[in-house]
This record gives C-alpha cells, sequence and structure tokens, in this order.
C-alpha cells in the first residue's frame, strides 16, 4: 500500500533537498472546512506523533479555509483556538475566513458567502435551519453580529497571510510566480489558481497550499497540493516536514464508520 508513497517522495539522484530549519518540525493541516470530526482526530494524531518523537521546535500549521461547507465550522474554530493554547498553532487566512468576514460589510458580500458554503457556517454559530429558510437576506445580515461574535470576528482577522520556514513557503492558495514573495498581493495568496498551478518552473520557496482539491497530497516539486477535500471525499491531510525529510497523516472516515487515522496516506 506504501509503495506509491516511498516511491513518490523518494529523492531525485544528486539533487539536494528542500528542508526546513534545523531543529525544527511542522505539521501543515490542509483544508478543515468544518469537519470537526476529521480535525479532532487529527489533533489526537498529531499529538501522539509528537509525543513519539520529541527533542524538536514544533509548529502546526492550519493552512485556512476552516469554515464553511462542513457541519460545524465553529466547532473548528473553537478547537483551533483552545490548541493555541498548548502548543503552537499557527492559522492562515483562507479564502473562505475572508468572504465570512466581508458578509458583516454588505448584504451583497453575505450572498456570496453564502453560496460557497456559508449558510452551513451560520447553522453551525446556533441559527436554526427555520430561522435560516425564513428570513431574508437583509434579515440575516442584521442578525450576524448577534450570531458570529465581534470577539470571534477579531480572532479570525489575526490569520496569517504567509509563513517561510527554511526552503518552504506555507500559504492558502498559492503564489504569484512572477512577483517576489514579499510583493505578494493577498488577494492572490487567497485565491489564485491557474497562473500558480500551471507554473513548471522553480519558485522562490517550495510552495506547501491548499484551496485547490486533489484526490491525494500532490508534490510537483515546485509546490506541494495538501487539499484532499476533506468535506466531500471524509480525507483530511497533513504533511509533517523535518529537516528534508517528509511524511503524511491522514484521517479518513467513510460510508458512515469511525474515523481512521494513516501515517503515510491511504490509496495514494
Amino acid at each position: 500500500m506504501f509503495d506509491a508513497i516511498r516511491s513518490f517522495f523518494r529523492p531525485r539522484p544528486n539533487t539536494l533537498l528542500p528542508a526546513v530549519p534545523e531543529g525544527e518540525r511542522y505539521y501543515l493541516i490542509g483544508d478543515i472546512h468544518g469537519r470537526l470530526d476529521l480535525f479532532k482526530a487529527m489533533v489526537a494524531a498529531i499529538e501522539e506523533d509528537e509525543a513519539a518523537r520529541a527533542g524538536k521546535d514544533t509548529q502546526v500549521v492550519l493552512l485556512g479555509d476552516l469554515v464553511d461547507r462542513g457541519h460545524d465550522s465553529a466547532g473548528v474554530v473553537n478547537l483551533a483556538r483552545h490548541w493555541q493554547t498548548q502548543r503552537v498553532v499557527r492559522v492562515l487566512a483562507g479564502n473562505h475566513e475572508q468572504m465570512m468576514l466581508d458578509a458583516f460589510k454588505k448584504p451583497e458580500f453575505l450572498r456570496h458567502f453564502l453560496k460557497h458554503g456559508g449558510r452551513e457556517t451560520l447553522l453551525s454559530y446556533g441559527l436554526s435551519k427555520k430561522q435560516f429558510n425564513t428570513m431574508s437576506l437583509d434579515e440575516l445580515f442584521e442578525a450576524l453580529p448577534q450570531l458570529i461574535s465581534q470577539a470571534e470576528r477579531d480572532y479570525i482577522a489575526t490569520f496569517e497571510d504567509y509563513i517561510v520556514a527554511g526552503d518552504y513557503l506555507f500559504v492558502h492558495a498559492g503564489i504569484d510566480p512572477a512577483a517576489p514573495i514579499t510583493e505578494q498581493k493577498r488577494s492572490d495568496l487567497l485565491w489564485i489558481r491557474d497562473r500558480f498551478l500551471s507554473h513548471e518552473g522553480p519558485l522562490d520557496k517550495v510552495v506547501v497550499h491548499g484551496h485547490t482539491i486533489f484526490n491525494k497530497v500532490m508534490d510537483c516539486g515546485n509546490r506541494i497540493g495538501i487539499d484532499t477535500g476533506a468535506f466531500r471525499s471524509g480525507v483530511l491531510s497533513a504533511l509533517v516536514l523535518e529537516g528534508d525529510q517528509r511524511r503524511i497523516i491522514q484521517t479518513i472516515q467513510s460510508d458512515g464508520g469511525p474515523v481512521e487515522v494513516f501515517h503515510g496516506g491511504r490509496g495514494q
């Protein structure tokens, strides 16, 4: 089962592999999208993995899109905040967090948010399905500040744009290949697709990103995509970086069964 994984990450001959700084370990988690069940299992799996591999300066990085589409966005945000009280957990801004915050500005932005999974987010914050179905867009807009507190919004607004670690850059969507890292537009960091995904040449850093769904962790050399579509596939993926080594942890729920943990991934 793991032969494909081993060959996938096998180093090319006579090449210097990208690495994170010596003594550091990173757990990078792809788009969660309200799947609290998979996120809880991932937290437990990472804590167990970390306890078995002590002696490193460890950081967990969530690559954005904690909210929308899945059934418990509020629970995911709450668990992320709680985990931050226990270890270094950094959270990147995703385009869905930006849509969520923009929804408070005017009804047209709220309509856009609702079309892209915001309905499920509002329900997770306590709005009933009956209320949602009977309220007009303007009524929903007026109710938002009472539904999602200012403190919650302030917390989400603190999510970072990107993180650099050695030879890697961690970001939600990707980067503009034509611009230096320090000159990236925030809109690209949160939304970019084709110009980034189609770029085959080297980048300033190996970019680890989410935003675009793949059916497996996708290592393209200059970038690694780790969004495996948790909200619809039932597969949440984490990439572990330590020195020049890479590992995968996945939490998987299928056919209504219990969430299972796989080290190295399943079916890749």
